[in-house]
């Protein structure tokens, strides 16, 4: 019995031995290696469990002795399977941290950037899934039951998997979505998007939903399925840069050149403009006004926005103080009055201008619509 707890006791020592003093070379090389500083972060504490463990069974293995030997060994080896699972899973998480610090998001044109953060996150959830998966199936083949009864579960694997297709049919389909979406780039990590005419950007992409950063803070949650069976608009596709328009009902005596010169003249003093595009138009011209419309760029969604609502004050500004006249505005023009005589077709007895006349289909007319002659008295 002392010989049995001198070596529990000697090999847990060892096993915490090992693992603080390869914590703090790791510790140390990481102020200068994101990756071991990733290691010490992460994986220090299921490599501790790990060991420990380790050291509980060796030491049941060689000097433990009685009855309850082999449930102890059944149950540390399961304690053993989920800690691997658990190191394994930081041991990943910790890759993909490092190759996701090594690209750079904060940068103009982070198209790839973005695109490669996606890829690298799904992958991440898809293996720690993975990982679970085969930590859970290993322990329950630590049963002998459920040993004996693999034969009949691979014989039944078709039926299962039949009934588990349909009963998880959603989350299949937007599970597969999800890594569908991931590598056929059409959605990224910090994309702009519209969807169900809501503004904002991708926040985070998982296996089952999206959440989208809506503009004044609220949270768009829909599922990735969604994403491959709606449309929706992605401003940030190809390119963070767009276009954006200020559109202008005014009177049909606005300066249309005097406005595509003041236009340029505000947007070359504005930082958001980006230099490329500045263009006033005449788009519609029906009715009492004509719609004047002013294309403005900027390098991206949030920049753009602001921008229009700029260029928008500054035009209503200048109209209103440099041309007045030009500002939305409804005429009435009295009409000249005649002498009170009929006109000669009047005169005449035409009556080709009215509907019920006195002409024979007038009067079948008046007949029709007004009912029998009102002189003609019942008896």
């Amino acid at each position: 019995m002392l010989a049995a707890v001198l070596t529990f006791a000697g090999s847990l020592l060892v096993a915490l031995l090992v693992v603080t003093s390869v914590h703090r070379v790791v510790r140390r090389i990481g102020r200068r290696s994101d990756l071991f500083a990733g290691l010490a972060r992460h994986a220090h504490r299921p490599a501790l469990v790990t060991a420990v463990l380790v050291s509980v069974q060796f030491s049941l293995g060689v000097a433990a002795r009685g009855e309850w030997r082999p449930v102890a060994l059944h149950i540390t080896g399961i304690a053993l399977i989920l800690a691997g699972a658990w190191l394994l899973a930081s041991l990943l998480v910790v890759i993909e941290d490092a190759t996701l610090a090594r690209i750079r998001v904060d940068v103009s044109d982070n198209r790839h950037a973005r695109r490669v953060h996606t890829q690298i996150t799904l992958v991440r959830r898809v293996t720690v899934v993975v990982v679970s998966v085969l930590a859970a199936a290993a322990v329950l083949m630590t049963f002998p039951s459920a040993r004996a009864a693999g034969t009949s579960i691979l014989a039944s694997a078709g039926v299962i998997g039949a009934i588990a297709a349909l009963a998880a049919q959603s989350l299949l389909g937007n599970v597969f979505a999800g890594v569908q979406i991931a590598f056929s780039d059409a959605l990224r990590l910090d994309d702009v998007v519209v969807v169900e005419n809501e503004w904002g950007r991708i926040e985070d992409i998982t296996l089952t939903y999206v959440v989208v950063h809506l503009w004044d803070d609220r949270r768009l949650i829909l599922p990735t399925a969604y994403f491959l069976k709606s449309p929706f608009q992605n401003w940030t596709r190809t390119q963070s840069a767009l276009l954006g328009t200020v559109e202008l009902d005014l009177d049909w005596t606005v300066p249309v050149e005097d406005l595509r010169q003041e236009l340029r003249h505000a947007l070359e003093g504005n930082d958001l403009w980006d230099g490329r595009v500045c263009v006033v138009q005449v788009t519609d011209a029906v009715g009492s006004f004509v719609r004047v419309r002013a294309l403005v760029s900027a390098s991206d969604a949030g920049r753009l926005w602001d921008l229009r609502c700029a260029a928008r004050e500054h035009l209503v500004g200048w109209l209103r103080s440099r041309h007045p006249g030009a500002l939305p505005q409804v005429r009435v023009r009295d009409l000249p009055r005649g002498n009170g005589s009929a006109p000669a077709h009047a005169a005449n007895g035409s009556s080709d201008n009215r509907v019920f006349g006195e002409s024979a289909d007038g009067e079948e007319r008046v007949q029709a619509f007004s009912g029998p002659d009102q002189s003609v008295q019942p008896r």
